[in-house]
């Protein structure tokens, strides 16, 4: 029997629909469980927390194949592509008959949302479980084998000439400025230079989204997409510094006025401004109806009063979107203003130079390009007219119209990550050699490279998904939910393959797996925690939202 199933296209796209009908059954056993009545029960909801978000995994395992199926569908597909598309497919629609590992300690079986998982019995899907075999995978393994040098770990299909070119430019970009540098600043615990960023500005990072007319490039979030994995192949804070930039300035765009368009959003698309977001508190985390900092009209300006922490790239950032309580006395959401608080730049010695201003490091395990700081306002001065769009109350609704292109972004720095794990655990299983042959010739070696080149590509094409959602102006706070949650575990997933290929040598510092690790971490827990995700993706997906 060949390697690649006989019709294979075919097979998936039965399979497809038999996921689908699956994922319908588990959708109405958590409907049953959570909202009885027709809406989510908050309570309810609490209480089955667990077969709630395990139906959020459901579903993104099949969004995930849905796009893989598109995916091969879009182009010329060869022979590693249908290998790449028949393992995603074998290994996911197993995990979904058999359980899916939510976190390293929790697996969601279809009896704990009281599922019948009947609905996938097929001959499809039973073909497609069988050939998902280490044959299938030694063989993934063989075409890669070169990938390094070649790039070759899958056709991107990003059907644009255009995105691949920007694609290889900031490839280029990345491994001659960041890749051989990176270890280096993580080791020291340094910010990325600022040359670099600079260079970041020309290639116009920073305006990659921003419409012409504003400055930026009006680029979509696909080629986002595209940039910041290739960012955040050679380095996770490099991806990272755009993210900032891309929440400052669609909080602008969508929600602020003229004047402060005219204002800020040409400069932070040049790069002369870096902002940074100032939204969590030390008691806070995701629950930010609870924000206690407070922002008082004194005359012509506001005064901030109150803690923050979390806050990335504080020190060096220039202007601070800062989520504060303008009005104390409505409850929630409704009494939080979004503010753009101008800052002089700090440095090492003394990260925060401002008048009303004061904080410091938070040492970190990873992601340590940017730092993370905590901050304490006391009488801090914000002009009235730096107010976003000029009306209180408005904060939080403008945060989460940019929570999308947030969580986008960030899946795709998780699938840059990912893709670095991957190309460094292939690098030292070629080179390294072990009882007269290199790591790589070891099937379960070759194995754990495979699948990672597999659920990367998954990863990959259901972020890709979300981004082009996003382009089309179709809401996405699911995809993109989906996206993040998934990109995130595969990240983490990944790095840990790679540094158990490494043995020994991955616990050393000195080696750039090491940091990965770290790195990778984060990426469950910023923009949303996995559990935060799953919870969106439910609800929406129970409440009918998409």
């Amino acid at each position: 029997m060949p390697l690649i199933l006989e019709n294979l296209l075919v097979l998936c796209a039965e399979a497809e629909i038999a996921a689908d009908r699956y994922e319908t059954t588990a959708r109405e056993a958590v409907r049953r469980l959570i909202a009885p009545n027709g809406k989510v029960d908050p309570k309810a909801l609490e209480r089955e927390q667990f077969a709630a978000h395990g139906f959020a995994w459901i579903a993104t395992y099949v969004s995930a194949l849905r796009q893989m199926r598109r995916w091969a569908e879009a182009g010329e597909a060869g022979e590693l592509e249908q290998l790449i598309l028949q393992s995603a497919f074998g290994e996911y629609l197993a995990q979904l008959a058999g359980g899916i590992a939510i976190s390293q300690v929790e697996i969601v079986r279809p009896a704990d949302l009281g599922a019948d998982a009947s609905a996938l019995d097929s001959p499809a899907v039973g073909k497609l479980i069988a050939g998902n075999t280490s044959a299938v995978r030694l063989r993934i393994a063989e075409l890669i084998a070169d990938g390094l040098d070649t790039g070759g770990f899958g056709a991107l299909q990003l059907g644009d000439e255009a995105l691949e070119e920007v694609r290889r430019q900031f490839r280029r970009f990345v491994d001659s400025e960041v890749a051989p540098h990176a270890h280096g600043w993580h080791l020291r615990d340094e910010l990325i230079p600022l040359p670099v960023v600079e260079k970041m500005a020309e290639l116009g990072v920073f305006g990659l989204t921003v419409p012409e007319e504003w400055g930026g490039l009006g680029m979509g979030k696909l080629a986002m997409c595209v940039v910041t994995e290739e960012l955040s192949r050679g380095y996770i804070g490099v991806g990272s510094l755009g993210t900032r930039s891309e929440i400052a300035a669609e909080l602008i765009r969508s929600g602020g006025t003229e004047a402060q368009k005219q204002k800020y959003l040409g400069r932070i698309a040049s790069g002369e401004l870096l902002p940074t977001a100032v939204f969590t508190e030390p008691n806070t985390g995701s629950d930010l109806a609870s924000l206690r900092t407070r922002a008082v009209l004194d005359g012509d300006v506001y005064r901030i009063q109150g803690n923050k922490t979390w806050i990335t790239h504080a020190a060096r950032a220039d202007i601070m979107t800062l989520l504060a309580r303008s009005d104390a006395s409505k409850p929630g959401y409704q009494g939080l203003s979004m503010f753009l608080a101008e800052k002089p730049r700090g440095d090492e010695s003394d990260p925060f130079p401002a008048k009303g201003m004061s904080g410091g490091e938070i040492r970190v395990l990873g992601y340590r390009g940017m730092k993370e700081y905590e901050i304490g306002f006391d009488g801090f001065e914000v002009p009235a007219e730096n107010l976003l769009g000029g009306s209180e109350g408005q904060g939080f609704k403008q945060l989460m119209a940019t929570f999308e292109s947030a969580r986008i972004q960030t899946a795709a720095r998780a699938v840059g990550v990912a893709q670095n794990a991957l190309e460094l655990g292939l690098r030292y299983a070629r080179e390294r050699i072990q009882f007269a042959k290199p790591l790589y010739a070891f099937p379960r070696v070759a194995g754990k490279i495979a699948w990672m080149a597999v659920e990367t590509m998954i990863a990959r094409q259901l972020t890709y998904f979300a981004a082009r959602e996003k382009d089309s102006d179709r809401r996405c706070d699911i995809e993109a939910g989906m996206a993040k949650l998934l990109a995130a575990r595969v990240a983490w997933s990944n790095a840990d393959n790679a540094l158990q290929i490494h043995g020994g040598n991955g616990y050393a510092m000195e080696y750039p797996v090491s940091r990965v690790l770290c790195d990778a971490r984060i990426l469950n827990i910023f923009e949303g925690a996995a559990e935060i995700q799953a919870q969106v993706v439910c609800r929406g997906l129970i409440e009918g939202r998409n």
